[in-house]
Parts: structure tokens; sequence; C-alpha cells
């Protein structure tokens, strides 16, 4: 039986400062949108519990969690992540995490399952950096590990950023293969490792990122032999996208994420997905570009 299973919480939007370019609204307008055009209902959604301190040092070190517990983070290191620092927002990263987590079991059992937010890639195990607090997707792949769940895990980054956080966390790790496919120009300027990077041109556009895309994710499933996968949609390789610098129309980022999802299911490996990065200038090109991603797992698993 097809549930499709979407993690949840109003704690999700954080209230930032006016004019602020993180367009925190998305995650309130997203899931009405899957709610009225009939993709999901209300008992698709399920909300996260905040991840366990002890589940959080399996990832990140203790001075680091110390810092953000006690608010002691120095301005230069508050700086970094981009956000106002509060109790609120540590909080707001603790229940992305678990709502990740989460995804990760139920795709277990029901093939895909898929988060509002997360993405976080940004986040080291010692720091945060470029709107990330913690890595969500490190946090619940260290978990499966840590547990017994998995013992093989892919993560699939698109995100037009390069994953460096994920990259540094699991750079040690051999039982996670993490793989990046970004703007080689973009963001972070000086990149980690990854164990595979692609590395794109500015202006790079369908056919191109397509062809690269079909070339490398199935190759990865057979090498790697995972029995998780991570994906990373983030809707930022847009042409339009204002922090992007790659060509994608909506119609090559549709595909993209119906490949990565059709490859899933066609090699039989459950797919937790986290939204990641997303910045046209127009709301409603966020908003349908992610919708997109739901509307094709309701597709393609049901």
């Amino acid at each position: 039986m097809f549930v499709l299973k979407i993690a949840f919480s109003p704690i999700y939007r954080y209230e930032l400062p006016e004019g602020h370019r993180f367009p925190m609204v998305k995650y309130d307008l997203l899931p009405e949108q899957l709610c009225y055009e009939g993709t999901a209902t209300e008992g698709n959604f399920f909300h996260p519990e905040p991840v366990d301190e002890a589940t959080i040092l399996l990832t990140h070190t203790q001075e680091y969690w110390g810092k953000l517990r006690s608010q002691g983070l120095s301005v230069k290191e508050a700086r970094a992540i981009g956000f106002p620092m509060t109790p609120r927002l540590v909080e707001r990263g603790r229940h992305i995490a678990g709502g990740t987590i989460q995804c990760a079991l139920y795709a277990r059992e029901y093939g895909v399952s898929l988060n509002i937010a997360g993405g976080t890639h940004h986040a080291f195990s010692y720091k945060g950096e470029g709107f990330c607090v913690f890595n969500d997707i490190a946090i619940a792949a260290n978990y499966l590990l840590h547990h017994g769940i998995s013992r093989r895990i892919l993560i699939v980054d698109l995100d037009v950023h390069q994953g460096n956080g994920t990259a540094e966390i699991f750079a040690h790790e051999p039982r996670v293969f993490t793989f990046s496919m970004h703007g080689a120009k973009n963001y972070p300027h000086r990149k980690e490792q990854s164990d595979l990077d692609l590395g794109l041109p500015d202006h790079t556009g369908d056919a191109a990122y397509l062809s690269l895309l079909r070339n490398a994710l199935p190759r990865l499933l057979d090498e790697v032999q995972p029995d998780q996968v991570f994906y990373l949609s983030g809707v930022d390789v847009l042409a339009d996208d204002k922090l992007g610098r790659l060509s994608l129309s909506m119609a090559g980022c549709r595909e993209r994420d119906r490949f990565v999802l059709e490859t899933c299911r066609r090699y039989g490996i459950p797919v937790a997905v986290s939204m990641g990065g997303g910045y046209a200038e127009r709301l409603s090109r966020i908003i349908e570009a992610h919708a997109n991603t739901f509307r094709l797992a309701a597709e393609i698993f049901f």
C-alpha cells in the first residue's frame, strides 16, 4: 500500500527581519498548494519531533552543539549562518532534522517520503553556515547507520550549491557516498571534496544537465549499491533563481526530479527527499518547482 508521508511543522517558518532574502513563507504556502490541488490531504502530513541530543552528537561536535544550546555562538559564527540566532531557530533545526529521520524510516516502508524543509547541507560537523544550523541529511544518515537500520547510503545532492558540510562530515565514512552536482563558480567559493563532485559551468541548461545526471546516477547505484538514498532536490537550479547561475527551465527541473525518483523506484531503493534552496524572484515559481517534486513522488510511487 502506498502512503505519501510528508514532514511539516509550523516551526519550519522562522520570522525574519523585513526584506530578508530567504523566502521562509514557502514553508507555509507549499503544504497549502499541495492540499488545494489534491496532491496531498491533511492526513499525509506528520509533525516531526525534535531530534534529541544523543542523535545530534552522532553528527555535530559537542562544542558546536553546546554553543547552539546556550546561544553562545560568536557574532562571526552567527553571521556565517545568516539568520538571527534565537532558541527558536535551534528548535526549528532540531524539528527539521527529526523530520528527515522520520522520512527515511517512512521511505523504507513506502518507498518515498518528503520533508517540506531540510537540505541544510552547508552545516559542518563543527559549525553552521549558508542558512544551515544542523545538517539534517547527515543527522538522518548517521541515525540509520548507528541503529543498524542501513548499511550503505547514497546522498544525491542536486541543489545548485555544493554540499560542503555534508562532504566534510562524511569525508572518512566509507558507508556514506556523497554525490554533489552544482554550479562550479557558485557558493561556497571554497569547496570540500565529495566522493563525486560534478561542478557545472554557469548557464548550464537542461540538455547538458540531464545528460550528466542520467549518466551518473545509475552508475552510482550500481557501484555503491546503497540501501537508502537521500535526495536534496533544491530548485535553485532554475534559470531565474537569484542565487543560482544555472539555466534549467521549469520542465528541466521537473525532469530532473522525475529521473531521480523513477530511478530509485526502479532499483527498489527507498528515497528520502529534502527540499533545499529556491530563490526565484517570483515566489510562485519557487512553490511550483517544489510542488512538482511532491506531484512526481505521488505519481511515480502510487
